[in-house]
């Protein structure tokens, strides 16, 4: 069974076309991959689906990547996709649980009371031979009323403050090459390591197949990252996707999130004021207070 942040591609096939579901293809690709999820789109999808771009969706004028927009340019870009009040979302994406989780936390941000990522993915549904359509979206505009969460978010003063005092732990969900400085990032203009304290889990150690593993599994990974579930968690990433995959897993833990680092990596990285140190994380010692 999947966790209660998710519904199975059984539960999605039976209730398509019900008016209060609302579809999301939330495809998203490094820039790296030469693939762009709005012309996969149009290759095909769920029916019913609309693509939510998070590039498009987004802080434009930060200069940071896909940055969490402001309340009413949310508000104008749901309407516009038909993903209005009082309907339950359920988002997916063609690698099976990448940027469908960015799309969870935002709806969650923004106060949606019923969002829900697709089990398994798109990747699950054609190997089922499931439904699916082609060519552009229609969707019928829907009033959508943002309820901003602010807690959802972590600055990067609130990192700085977590870092600093230990009142969180910020865990960090990109690769360990990466995390440890041995490779370069993906991004332009970014210093190669990690911030000072922070601690690493990678998101592909917590996903299977499109599956986020089982809470058993992922509390045993995160405790061999040094991760104490039992105090709060910020996340963190190279540009805030991953880090949504992070919190997820987290909550199917049984942690608490106290926040997505929502200019992750290509913010801290990319500041002179911001330290950043490579090698492997320093863990606490178990005999630490």
């Amino acid at each position: 069974m999947p966790h209660e942040n998710f519904v199975s591609t059984d539960w999605l096939c039976a209730h398509l076309g019900e008016p209060d579901l609302g579809v999301i293809d939330a495809s998203w690709h490094l820039p790296t991959t030469g693939r762009a999820g709005g012309g996969e789109f149009q290759q095909g999808h769920i029916p019913g689906a609309v693509f939510f771009n998070i590039d498009v969706i987004a802080d434009t004028s930060s200069g940071l990547p896909h940055m969490l927009p402001d309340a009413d340019a949310f508000a104008k870009a749901m309407t516009a996709l038909g993903l209005g009040d009082g309907m339950h979302f359920v988002a997916y994406d063609t690698l099976g649980l990448f940027a469908s989780a960015r799309v969870w936390w935002t709806f969650r941000a923004f106060g949606a009371g019923k969002v829900s990522i697709l089990d398994g993915g798109y990747p699950k549904w054609l190997r089922e031979g499931r439904p699916i359509e082609t060519g552009d979206a229609r969707p019928k505009p829907r009033a959508f009323t943002p309820k901003l969460d602010p807690s959802m978010v972590a600055s990067l003063d609130d990192v700085r403050k977590a870092l600093a005092g230990g009142a969180a732990q910020v865990v960090d969900a990109r690769p360990a090459d990466r995390f440890e400085g041995r490779t370069p990032e993906p991004r332009d203009g970014l210093k190669s390591g990690h911030m000072p304290g922070a601690l690493n889990v990678p998101f592909v150690e917590i996903v299977d197949h499109g599956h986020l593993k089982t809470g058993e599994i992922l509390g045993a990974t995160f405790a061999a990252h040094g991760v104490d579930l039992k105090r709060p968690v910020i996340t963190t990433c190279g540009s805030g996707v991953s880090a949504a995959i992070l919190a997820l897993a987290v909550e199917a833990a049984g942690g608490t999130v106290a926040g997505l680092y929502d200019g992750s990596w290509a913010e801290w990285g990319g500041r002179g004021d911001c330290e950043v140190v490579t090698g492997p994380a320093k863990k606490a010692s178990a005999a630490s207070p």
